[in-house]
Order: C-alpha cells, then structure tokens, then sequence
C-alpha cells in the first residue's frame, strides 16, 4: 500500500530544519506532500507561488516529495489527497504542547490520520522562519540557516546589498 504523508506549514521562508524534516519523512512514507498553508490571518515575506517555487527548488533532489498549497482544515485536505499521516516537526519541548493538542484535535476530526512527530537534526532545533526572516531583514548572514537560493531570495526581499 502507497503510504502518503503530509508535511503542512507555512514555511516563510523554508529553512534547513524544515529540509531535514522533509528527508527524514521522505524514508519513511512512499510520497511526501509538502503542503503550503495559505492562512488569511498571517501576512507572509513571500507570496504562496514565490514559497511553493522556493521548496520546489529545495526538495528537488528528493524522490517522492511533491509541492502543493492548500487552506482549509488540514485533516480535509490530507483526506482529498488520501494521505494516512500528518508531519509536524518537533523542535524543543515548547513545541510539544500545542503540537499535541493540535494533534488531539486533528485526531477528533480525522480518525484515519496519524500524526507523526519529527525532531530535526539537533544542529537545527532552534531555527524559525521568523528568526531568519528577522536576522535577513538586519542585514545578518543567513547562510547556515538556509538554502542558497533562499538567502538569495531573502536578499531581494529585503533589499540588501551582499558584504564583499
């Protein structure tokens, strides 16, 4: 049986944490679906197409991963794609409270979608799109943080001119 997961989330920008889940899961599941939330009550750096085109470019060497967006209640959107798990990534213990109740409550609607709990390599447990967004915008060197072509893109964003 074709095991299908879906890894939801807003990814803005996606970040190497966000990579390390997104391989860990691809071991796991037959296909992974990276799902971009469009979410009304975030104003995001990126557009949906410029994040999606962003993760495309980051998961392109990893077979069985595919990128879509979506809104609307995630268990929904995991039904219409007939995928059996939900990925969330689990980066300290502060995110363990509201990934459980989120996953009680996904558990609730959807009956037949697992959640499955991934903690990234140790070296990323403390990256946030938030935290780059803000070290890109000050004009700080995100190179570790992200993939090239997003430091790229962050530059653009934020208008900065690269140090020689």
């Amino acid at each position: 049986m074709h095991q299908i997961a879906i890894y939801p989330g807003t990814f803005d920008p996606i970040t190497n944490g966000h990579l390390d889940i997104i391989k860990r899961a691809a071991r796991i599941f037959d296909s992974v679906i990276v799902a971009v939330a469009i979410n009304t009550s975030k104003t995001p750096l990126f557009s949906t197409k410029e994040r999606e085109e962003l993760i495309r470019e980051a998961v392109k060497n990893i077979s069985g991963v595919e990128v879509e967006s979506f809104s609307g209640l995630i268990v929904n959107y995991c039904h219409q794609r007939g995928a059996s798990a939900l990925i969330r990534g689990l980066r300290a213990v502060s995110d363990f409270e509201y990934e459980f109740q989120m996953a009680l409550l996904n558990r609730k609607i959807g009956k037949d979608v697992e959640s499955v709990f991934l903690m990234p390599k140790e070296k990323y447990t403390y990256l946030s799109s938030s935290m780059i967004k803000e070290i890109a915008e000050f004009g700080g060197d995100v190179t570790s943080f992200v993939p090239d072509h997003v430091r790229i893109e962050l530059i653009k964003k934020f208008d900065i001119k690269e140090k020689e």
